[in-house]
This record gives structure tokens, C-alpha cells and sequence, in this order.
């Protein structure tokens, strides 16, 4: 080191052989640091003589670390466990999050992305609302700021906003060959509107595994809730089609269905069949217990989590484009009891 010049935090980093974000933390009295990391990097400062001005890394530090995350709907479970996940992982290498609800509105997420800019967060992950999302992604661009699409994509600029999310493709197909396996014959597709794209590829590995097959698709598009399966079932009993199960765009819809099923006295796992998408915590606990494709929700936070700190502690960016693995979680829903 130039004895001519002032000690920097890199300088300590060196000294103490750790990372320049935990020689930050100790600065900043972070609890997440043990103690016995604090002590050798105090003795590192005090052998290279560095000393922290508090009130110039204030000035010059107030947002570093601080992520932005925007998800388009906090009320479904799915991106609730997503959030929490992701949150906790980025506090444990040293950052804060930031999180804002749009609800779904292109709109407020304009503003709530416009506003994160203007404090200088250090990167945004955002699970994009659709719609007129061109202003979000345009603005993002303009101001640099590294940023990942999560769970969705909208915006096609994927060397810019690259893309995490599972392999919705897969798990489809996967869950329309359980059913044919358990013994279902006309399946139907239920939940999801029509031409957004994780409801276009959710229901393409359906269409792609029914046309291998030779059965032929019963599909049910619409919002993705409760109140929607529900009335689905019902309809689905009334209109006396002979559909026997169902690949549920999401939880959400499944859990609906379950309800609906009951409702009409359709016994789920012995007249009907059901998979829901995504396998949320709570449906291991409905009964019956709902099958679901397991999409490992807070494997994904976590990934995303060490994504964002390499890109912005190491300059790796990401790839345009990854699709985690997803797998079947199988429960009550989806076999047919011996008694059918």
C-alpha cells in the first residue's frame, strides 16, 4: 500500500482477507456480523491506521446496498413466500430491501420504480405487473440501474432486465401426465387469462401432452382466484361433460376447486382429480391435500438473492434467460382411491 495515501475500505478488506461488503457492515454495527469477524477487522484498521468518517460515508453511502423489490401482487401466497425469501437471503449478505406492492397497476408501478430510482437504489428486482409497462422498463434503462425480472417477464430487452423463473413449460406437462397416469381422461385446463405469457406457457405443455395422447382440451381461462375455481367446479358439474380432473393454473384456482368440488358433492381423488401450480405452503395443509407443481418459491428468492449481489459486488451479470427447476409434488388430489 502507498504510504502516501489515505487507508480505504478496500485497503482493510485486503488486510482482514474478507469482502469489502463485510468490512461494511462492521462499519455500519450491522447484528448480522459475528464477533469475532468485528474484532479482526478492527485489528486490520488499526494495523493499516484507517479511520471511518461516519459523516462522509453517510453523505456518500445513504442508498448503497439498499434493493428494490416491486411485486405486482403481496396478496397471493406465491409471491408473498417469494418476497420473504429473497428479502431475508439479501439480508444476510448485508443489504436492505425496500418492497412495494403495485397491485397489479402499471400505473403505480411507474411510480413506485420511478421513486425507487430517484433514491438511488442500488439494483431492482421487480415481479412486473402487465400492461403498458413500457414507461417502467424505458425509465429503468435510462438511469442504469441494474435490473432483474422475476417469476414474469413483460418486457423482451433480456440483455437488459434478464429473466428468473421456473420451468413453467415443464411442470404443465408434467402435471397433465400424472393425471393420465392416475387414470384421467378429459382433463381441463382451468384459470389464468388468456394472452398473458405465463398463462400461454402454463398451458402449453397441457395442450402439447393431450395432443400426444389423442384427448382432446376443455379449457377454462379467467382470473387466477379462488372465487374463479370455485365457480369453475361448479360449472364444470353442471355442464355434465364428463371431465374428470383438472390442471389448476395456480394454487390459488385449485384451492377454489377443492372448495367448488365439495360444494357439488364431487369427491376429490374419487370423482375428480386436481393439480394445483406453484405448491404454496398452504396446500399440504387443505384437505384433501392438494398436489401442486412444486416451483421451490424461497430456492428462487435465494438464488435471486446471490444474482443481484454478484452483479453488483463482482460486475458477473446474469444470463438473459434461466428457468429453474420445478418438480411434482404429489398429494390426495391426484390419485384415484380404490374405491372409484
Amino acid at each position: 500500500m502507498n504510504v502516501n495515501r489515505r487507508p480505504t475500505i478496500i485497503d482493510v478488506a485486503k488486510h482482514a482477507g474478507i469482502s469489502k461488503s463485510t468490512v461494511s457492515l462492521v462499519l455500519q454495527n450491522s447484528p448480522s456480523v459475528r464477533e469475532e469477524t468485528r474484532a479482526m477487522v478492527r485489528k486490520a484498521m488499526a494495523e493499516i491506521g484507517y479511520v471511518y468518517n461516519r459523516a462522509a460515508a453517510n453523505m456518500r453511502m445513504s442508498n448503497a446496498g439498499l434493493i428494490g423489490l416491486v411485486i405486482n401482487d403481496l396478496r397471493n401466497p406465491f409471491f408473498t413466500e417469494f418476497a420473504t425469501s429473497l428479502q431475508m437471503s439479501l439480508a444476510e449478505r448485508g443489504y436492505s430491501t425496500v418492497i412495494a406492492n403495485t397491485d397489479e397497476s402499471p400505473q403505480l408501478q411507474d411510480q413506485v420504480v420511478g421513486s425507487m430510482i430517484e433514491h438511488g437504489v442500488s439494483a431492482i428486482i421487480i415481479c412486473p405487473a402487465y400492461g403498458e409497462t413500457a414507461n417502467t422498463f424505458d425509465a429503468i434503462a435510462r438511469s442504469g440501474t441494474p435490473t432483474m425480472q422475476m417469476l414474469r417477464r413483460v418486457d423482451e430487452r433480456l440483455d437488459l432486465f434478464p429473466l428468473i423463473a421456473p420451468d413453467y413449460l415443464t411442470g404443465s406437462r408434467e402435471a397433465t401426465r400424472h393425471l393420465i397416469a392416475a387414470g384421467a381422461r378429459r382433463i381441463a385446463f382451468v384459470g389464468g387469462l388468456d394472452g398473458r405469457a405465463v398463462t400461454e406457457e402454463r398451458k402449453a405443455g397441457y395442450l402439447e401432452v393431450l395432443a400426444q395422447e389423442g384427448l382432446q382440451p376443455v379449457i377454462m381461462t379467467g382470473k387466477a382466484s379462488r372465487a374463479f375455481g370455485r365457480n369453475a367446479a361448479r360449472q364444470l358439474h353442471a355442464d355434465r361433460a364428463g371431465v374428470d380432473a383438472a390442471v389448476c393454473f395456480n394454487d390459488l384456482v385449485a384451492l377454489g376447486m377443492l372448495s367448488g368440488c365439495h360444494e357439488v358433492g364431487w369427491h376429490v381423488g374419487k370423482d375428480f382429480l386436481i393439480m394445483g401450480f406453484d405448491d404454496i405452503e398452504e396446500v399440504a395443509q387443505a384437505y384433501p391435500s392438494l398436489s401442486s407443481v412444486h416451483c421451490d418459491i424461497a430456492g428462487i428468492g435465494v438464488r435471486a438473492a446471490q444474482t443481484v449481489v454478484d452483479w453488483l459486488e463482482n460486475r458477473t451479470a446474469p444470463p438473459p434467460e434461466t428457468h429453474t427447476a420445478v418438480s411434482l409434488s404429489i398429494r390426495q388430489s391426484s390419485v384415484f382411491s380404490p374405491s372409484r
